[in-house]
């Protein structure tokens, strides 16, 4: 199942484009990475998903024009996680939480008995539930990021966009924060499209990957196939080395 149809998407900016002609489909269920280097579009494309920069072309969500979903509607089926989260001073764990279910009942809707299951369940899916009276400003690094994917869960968006969730977080945090969100696509049922730098990660974790360069899409297909010498060469332009772990897993390294 297709759960992004794009075709000829370009995003231009004064003077430049920033996106070029990106023709691919993203598969429903599964976890997607978007790797490439500093400036290849990869933000830019996962905004232009979100609707959050105008693009030229067709782009389709869930078989329907992405132009044409109700803003509501959308944030029901689509939660954004954006590389800077906003500041979350002086609230608690379960109250940003609390924050997904507005696309379900607005601003000065009542908080009923379906919201609250919605949030504990999120709190305990994202394994956050042990500090829900937290300030959220206390936590760590990895431990803030479960809490704002708890929220994405309570907003009970069937796909997650995530723009370098791990970049700013240690590796034990990295592989925690990772590990989830593909817990969430395997037994969930979600989709996720992230954009990552470290393509061992993206290859661990991520079941399809594309790759971006210079706006332009260079590259796509399953883990096996991106671990290879070659493919990684196109990718990033410097020769690559695949080592295989004593687990089996290839990890690349600079040749």
């Amino acid at each position: 199942m297709t759960l992004f149809h794009l075709s000829g998407l370009s995003v231009d900016v004064p003077g430049r484009r920033l996106l070029d002609d990106i023709t691919l489909d993203l598969p429903a269920g599964r976890a997607t990475a978007l790797i490439g280097h500093n400036g290849s579009g990869k933000s830019t494309l996962l905004r232009a998903l979100a609707r959050q920069v105008p693009a030229g072309g067709t782009a389709r969500f869930e078989g329907r024009a992405l132009a044409d979903w109700p803003a509501r509607d959308l944030a029901r089926r689509m939660a954004f996680l954006p590389q800077t989260t906003p500041p979350a001073d002086g609230m608690l764990v379960r109250e940003l939480v609390a924050l997904g279910r507005y696309p379900w009942h607005g601003a000065l809707g009542r908080f009923g008995p379906a919201d609250h299951a919605a949030v504990a369940r999120a709190l305990d899916e994202c394994g956050v539930a042990g500090f829900a009276d937290r300030l959220v400003d206390t936590l760590s690094g990895g431990e803030r990021q479960r809490v704002w994917l708890a929220m994405m869960v309570a907003q009970q968006a069937g796909t997650l966009l995530l723009d370098e969730p791990i970049s700013a977080l240690d590796i034990a945090h990295q592989v925690e924060v990772l590990a989830l969100v593909a817990a969430m696509c395997h037994d969930q049922g979600r989709s996720a499209v992230i954009v990552l730098h470290d393509v061992n990660m993206a290859a661990r974790f991520c079941d399809h990957v594309v790759a971006l360069k210079a706006g332009r899409l260079v590259w796509q297909g399953g883990p096996d196939a991106l671990m290879r010498p070659d493919t990684l060469h196109d990718i990033y332009g410097l020769p690559m080395q695949v080592l295989t772990r004593p687990d089996g897993r290839p990890v690349a390294i600079p040749a």
